[in-house]
């Protein structure tokens, strides 16, 4: 944090009254003291993502032979997760709404289990007592001189499930920086107080282990994507390659906004420069919308009290008719495969669950129903070096559908782009072939002909 001076000596110099301090200072316990809130058979919600309170998570670990049974539910955290190791199912079972490469082998061995639901929804099944948390595990800056914490880098997908918790186990700490917005939580309302300074999880933006030959891939796909973005649009990207892309070939664009469930450091650059200023926005003109950050130290840094970000609860930032209220709104989303009808699998891989449904259609659907909206499918035309065709005749048998063919508009691979909407199946099918891998059109034109009668 940029303030280095203690949390007392911040209260005691901004407030001459600081009546909340006392609470806070009876609030402190060690990790091992707080964790012992938790019952066998309790419902856990944590702060997911970069964000993860890793000393809680450690605390709770080490409980485990008196645990069985405890149902700990998040989206994705990045780092290792001990407890969806093989051993620890008796103890502890984690429930997924969205897949990580940490609990991909748990989930499809069953010693986790996924629940597939739109990322706009996850926060709803807490709010409105569908799910219900016994103890709600965060990671938050240290208070203000009000004695209110910030959820920092990801306060969209934990705010609303704490705020419906019995019991909140606060984990305060130094690195993480103060997010604007509706991410706030007073001391007030935290049960127990865990001070821990830890380094945050970080996501670097480029893959170590993508080729020359991929890399140009994905360049090729974001400068198709970046024709089809105007002056004055507004964004939703997620992280990857794709995305990164994208944003290299933005630096020719002007007053740019941003209404995204997330971002990562190719954000930055474009904020910088000006590209990105929000100026054109019909929804929050000159804000950054966002739910959390996937990035590194880097990031972190840069919406540090920075007045340019407002993060608000995924119920919020992904609702497709708040989405749809931005004019121009561009939503950019990627695909596992797709069928010659316009079917997108980004979830699963024939039965085996890979990641999750997430935003894809939160923000397929806003971007629709904006105002000069544009939905973007993305996706390389082949996989494994070019040995299997990701547009495809048929999904894989268990495949799952995350978007439907009602929903897709814009296709994009490295050759070229193309407009589903409004076509029939055999335009469909036309469209797709011809930004198919060159080396899979014949076999496709072949099941089209035979299949839809081209």
């Amino acid at each position: 944090m940029k303030n280095d001076m203690t949390y007392e000596e911040t209260k005691t110099t901004k407030n001459n009254n600081p009546a909340w301090l006392v609470k806070y200072n009876s609030k402190i316990v060690k990790a091992d003291e707080a964790v012992k809130i938790i019952n066998s058979g309790d419902k856990i919600v944590v702060q997911p993502g970069c964000a993860a309170p890793l000393e809680l998570i450690r605390a709770m670990v080490k409980r485990k032979d008196e645990l069985e049974d405890v149902q700990i539910y998040h989206i994705l955290i990045v780092g290792d997760l001990p407890y969806v190791q093989p051993g620890m199912e008796k103890h502890f079972k984690h429930k997924a709404f969205f897949i990580g490469g940490n609990t991909r082998k748990a989930v499809n061995e069953g010693r986790a289990e996924f629940i597939p639901i739109f990322l706009s929804e996850v926060t709803m099944l807490f709010k409105r007592g569908l799910l219900k948390a016994d103890v709600a595990l965060i990671n938050v800056s240290p208070p203000d001189e009000h004695g209110f914490c910030s959820y920092g880098i990801d306060v969209g997908n934990i705010k609303t499930p704490t705020e419906k918790a019995k019991t909140i186990i606060a984990q305060i700490n130094d690195k993480m920086p103060r997010g604007l917005g509706n991410s706030f939580i007073h001391i007030n309302k935290i049960d127990y107080i865990v001070e821990h300074s830890e380094p945050l999880m970080e996501l670097p933006q480029i893959d170590p282990n993508a080729t020359k030959e991929e890399l140009e891939v994905y360049n090729q796909i974001g400068s198709h994507i970046a024709d089809l973005i105007e002056d004055g649009s507004t964004l939703q990207m997620g992280i990857g390659a794709i995305p990164d892309a994208v944003m290299s070939y933005l630096k020719n664009k002007n007053d740019l906004g941003i209404h995204t469930e997330m971002f990562s450091d190719g954000l930055i650059d474009l904020v910088e420069m000006g590209i990105v200023n929000g100026e054109k926005k019909t929804l929050h003109p000159g804000k950054i919308i966002a739910g959390f950050v996937l990035g590194t130290r880097r990031a972190y840094n840069f919406i540090d009290n920075n007045p340019i970000f407002e993060f608000h609860p995924q119920e919020y930032v992904n609702d497709p008719f708040i989405i749809a209220q931005n004019h121009k709104m561009v939503a950019i989303n990627s695909a596992i495969e797709i069928d010659l009808t316009g079917q997108v699998c980004s979830d699963s891989i024939g039965t085996k669950f890979y990641s999750g449904i997430g935003g894809q259609v939160d923000f397929i659907r806003g971007a629709s129903r904006s105002e000069g909206g544009k939905p973007i499918i993305a996706l390389p035309s082949a996989a494994k070096h070019g040995q299997i065709s990701r547009i495809v005749p048929t999904l894989k048998p268990g495949a799952g559908v995350v978007t439907s063919r009602g929903d897709v508009h814009y296709v994009v691979t490295e050759f070229g782009a193309v407009n589903l909407y409004g076509k029939s199946v055999q335009e469909r099918a036309t469209a797709l072939i011809e930004i198919a891998h060159p080396d899979f059109r014949d076999e496709l034109k072949q099941f089209a002909k035979e299949t839809y009668k081209i």
